[in-house]
């Protein structure tokens, strides 16, 4: 008998990864009592979460005085202390990854998101990112903006595990694993071993709720306020199904008859925004084998306090995820309207954070000199 929601999650094939990481979680014990109680498998970081471990960790301050007694400008700054979190954090999740040839014990850190219009920048910063951390288990994340699909390709062709960021739309998400599978073919081609480059897709799925709900609630007819709520797990969902299909078809088999890896889907953005709803709705709604769930704190303790898992609940529901999608745009939602939106707002608000945590950095350098 499994012992508790989360563990009954883990045995239906769901990867836990925590969304968040700072110093104080990984040097108080704190992280490892998450992988030893709530059995987190993994870490994703991104601008938001550093900005918010920078302005109120004490523990930063110390390697704030070195770097400001160097002469550390605060893009050196902000590199070095984002890259020494997560190269902790790796080495606390080591024994993951080795426990589970790699899939697992996971630590990711995104590029800059001032890039995610910018290919060639994309591209060098993740192989800095890569080489500077220097763990096998570390992700570095991309954006799928357009412009991010080239330097995922360049990424995985160079040996780069890559967590793919910023997912919204099915149209995208196919674009993602073309270009994740173009890297494999590169990366075969230099005599790299594919079976050490791993890669997950991650597919925003509250966010859709939030902003969906929103135009529902706008054209306000009884049968648009029906659909509230279901548009981020049915999106989800069939995203899921794309992944059986892109992964069973022959450009993939091939591949992976060499030794490479499927890329992963990954459900981020699984906290829920509206206060009606379960507090666990995108975890239980969203169990399928091989996949990652990436939760705040928050969720991760609902899920673990109250969380009912049944098992899959993806793969035989995808039928009624394709009458959702087309019930909203029966009554007047445009799709590709929304996930576009959705894209633009997801790196505006990540440069946002992105300058909170340099102006958080900056203002301590002076301090501190």
């Amino acid at each position: 008998m499994t012992s508790s929601p989360t563990a009954a999650l883990s045995e239906a094939g769901v990867s836990i990864w925590l969304d968040d990481l700072s110093r104080e979680r990984i040097a108080s014990g704190d992280l490892a009592r998450l992988i030893a109680e709530r059995d987190v498998v993994g870490v994703t970081t991104n601008p938001t979460i550093f900005a918010g471990a920078l302005a109120k960790g004490e523990r930063y301050a110390a390697q704030v005085h070195e770097l400001a007694a160097a002469g550390a400008d605060v893009d050196t700054a902000v590199f070095e202390i984002t890259t020494d979190d997560v190269r902790d954090a790796a080495d606390v999740f080591r024994p993951v990854y080795d426990r589970s040839n790699g899939f697992d014990g996971r630590v990711s850190i995104e590029v800059s998101p001032a890039l995610a219009r910018d290919t060639a920048g994309t591209i060098a910063e993740a192989k800095t990112l890569w080489a500077k951390v220097d763990r096998p288990n570390a992700m570095i994340k991309i954006p799928a903006t357009a412009e991010g699909l080239d330097a995922i390709t360049e990424a995985i062709g160079s040996g780069i595990s890559v967590n793919v960021t910023l997912i919204f739309s099915l149209d995208r998400y196919r674009q993602v694993i073309a270009a994740y599978l173009a890297g494999l073919e590169q990366a075969k081609a230099a005599g790299i071993d594919l079976s050490t480059i791993h890669s997950v897709a991650s597919f925003f799925v509250s966010r859709v709720d939030t902003e969906i709900d929103k135009r529902l609630e706008s054209i306000g007819t009884d049968e648009a306020l029906a659909l509230k709520s279901k548009a981020g797990i049915a999106n989800a969902r069939l995203a899921y199904e794309l992944f059986e299909q892109e992964f069973g078809g022959e450009r993939a088999a091939a591949l992976l008859a060499s030794g490479a890896n499927r890329q992963r889907p990954l459900w981020a953005s699984t906290g829920v925004k509206d206060p009606s709803l379960p507090d666990t709705l995108y975890v239980t709604e969203l169990v399928a084998p091989g996949v990652v769930n990436t939760m705040p704190e928050k969720t991760l303790e609902a899920t673990f306090d109250h969380g009912v898992i049944v098992g899959d609940t993806v793969t035989g529901a995808y039928a009624q995820a394709g009458t959702v999608l087309d019930a909203l745009a029966g009554v007047g939602v445009d799709y590709d309207d929304v996930t576009l939106l959705l894209e633009k707002e997801g790196v505006d608000k990540f440069i946002v954070s992105w300058n909170e945590l340099l102006d958080t950095v900056r203002g301590a350098l002076e301090a501190a000199r």
